[in-house]
């Protein structure tokens, strides 16, 4: 579904801090702090999205020395359990090898090149070889050579598995190819602040649902960086989201959108009631959907944070209550260089996107909901991969989201096969709604030019 509306506004656009004014509790200075205008290219080479040798350069100076999202430590919970991370022909083992211990190794035998682990999690206690029984202890450590007699140039010193820089943020396992990388906590800079409020580590993982998509890694997750594409891609949102009113900030390594909702887009020729502003937000509400009605002297914002604090209070008990209503309305995502995106406060979600294999024109998106709980923790929800054809809707767990996620795809394909024939030999980002994507691409020079 598509429709695009010009903008004929019977209203200017507020900025957000003008909404925060508006708000009935007091705002934390973390949601108020602005970023100077960023820097970053405007224009941007089509080879980027479909040049082979474009893409073996990112596998040399990027994925191979980056720090990337592997994992969330409940997805390894015991020790023994490991997981395999996949980027463009590369292939991590993740191990919790002790209690409060994550490792990661090169998922390969030093034998004859064999992955140790195919796709997918398992638990054992070692890694051996499917083709001729190498083993190796947790920790790396050389276990076992069948027919060691036939081996005496193998010694346990020199045939250790070659380690990987592992780090741990928000109950995610964190890897790095590069022996000599910086620190994960220098790559995150002052990321963790702006989660203080809304601790990613006291969430478990409620779903997980992967698609291989028909596009370039960056199309896609450029797709989810900017509210801009809503006026066209999502025109039932519009009576309750100010897309063009959305607030975008730059912070080292990572960058933020805060698009507010409970307040009509600037977009529409029309004047939405509350109560219409209130249907539109509920519609792609990601819990249950609730009847609320907004009553004499409401605003849809003030209910629809009311009701939002109520299905959060029996998980987070009085801390639903220090809430603010921004922080149960409006929409706060970050992106965290080069693919990681997760989600403020507690709309739970958390977006990875990366190559399929060494395909330039194929890419992998997972989206993983984050819920607090009361008690022991659940057991995280395994990866649901749907087929490349497979629709959104068959991933039930994502309820109303599913039908936003078939919007969003519905234009990559079609991006990717237009920019194999672009006329031009560059494509355009605008100055602020596209901010992300900026700030994006001129980390990903930097990273390429070391």
């Amino acid at each position: 579904m598509t429709a695009v509306l010009e903008p004929r506004s019977r209203r200017a656009p507020v900025t957000y801090q003008e909404l925060l004014d508006d708000d009935s509790r007091p705002v934390p200075a973390v949601l108020r702090r602005q970023s100077p205008l960023a820097g970053g290219p405007t224009y941007v080479p089509v080879e980027r999205y479909t040049s082979e040798e474009f893409f073996k350069l990112e596998v040399d100076k990027l994925w191979r020395k980056v720090w990337q999202m592997a994992c969330r430590e409940e997805d390894i919970a015991e020790v023994g359990d490991s997981i395999t991370y996949d980027i463009a022909g590369l292939s991590v083992l993740v191990v919790r090898s002790a209690p409060e211990r994550f490792q990661a190794f090169h998922n390969v035998c030093l034998h004859r090149g064999r992955r140790l682990s195919d796709h997918g999690t398992h638990c054992s206690r070692d890694f051996r070889c499917p083709f001729h029984g190498f083993a190796w202890h947790l920790d790396g450590t050389l276990k076992q050579v069948p027919s060691a007699w036939d081996f005496p140039h193998v010694t346990p010193e020199a045939f250790g598995l070659p380690e990987v820089r592992v780090g741990r943020w928000g109950g995610f396992v964190f890897i790095n190819l590069d022996p000599h990388c910086g620190s994960l906590e220098d790559h995150l800079g002052e990321l963790p602040d702006h989660f203080s409020r809304w601790p990613l580590e006291d969430r478990y993982k409620q779903a997980h649902v992967a698609k291989v998509l028909r596009c370039n890694w960056k199309l896609a997750q450029e797709a989810f960086m900017e509210a801009y594409h809503v006026v066209a891609t999502h025109p039932q949102l519009l009576p309750g989201m100010g897309d063009s009113n959305s607030q975008y900030d730059v912070f080292g390594n990572f960058s933020r959108a805060i698009t507010p909702n409970g307040t009509p887009s600037p977009h529409l020729a029309w004047e939405p009631t509350e109560q219409q502003m209130l249907d539109a937000m509920t519609d792609r509400n990601l819990d249950e959907p609730f009847a609320a009605r907004v009553g004499p002297g409401e605003t849809a914002r003030r209910v629809a944070a009311a009701n939002r604090r109520r299905l959060l209070a029996g998980a987070l008990g009085e801390a639903a209550e220090g809430l603010t209503d921004a922080e149960m309305v409006d929409n706060f995502y970050f992106t965290v260089f080069p693919n990681f995106h997760p989600w403020g406060s507690y709309n739970r979600i958390v977006y990875r996107f990366r190559p399929y294999g060494t395909d330039v024109r194929r890419s992998v998106m997972e989206c993983l909901f984050l819920s607090p709980f009361v008690g022991e923790r659940p057991k995280a929800a395994p990866i649901h991969w749907l087929g490349e054809d497979d629709d959104w809707t068959e991933a039930p767990e994502l309820a109303l989201l599913a039908r936003v996620f078939n919007q969003d795809v519905f234009n990559l394909q079609a991006v990717q096969s237009g920019l194999d024939g672009f006329p031009n030999p560059t494509i355009t980002f605008a100055n602020y709604q596209e901010t992300k994507l900026r700030h994006f691409h001129q980390l990903l020079e930097q990273q390429l030019a070391r």
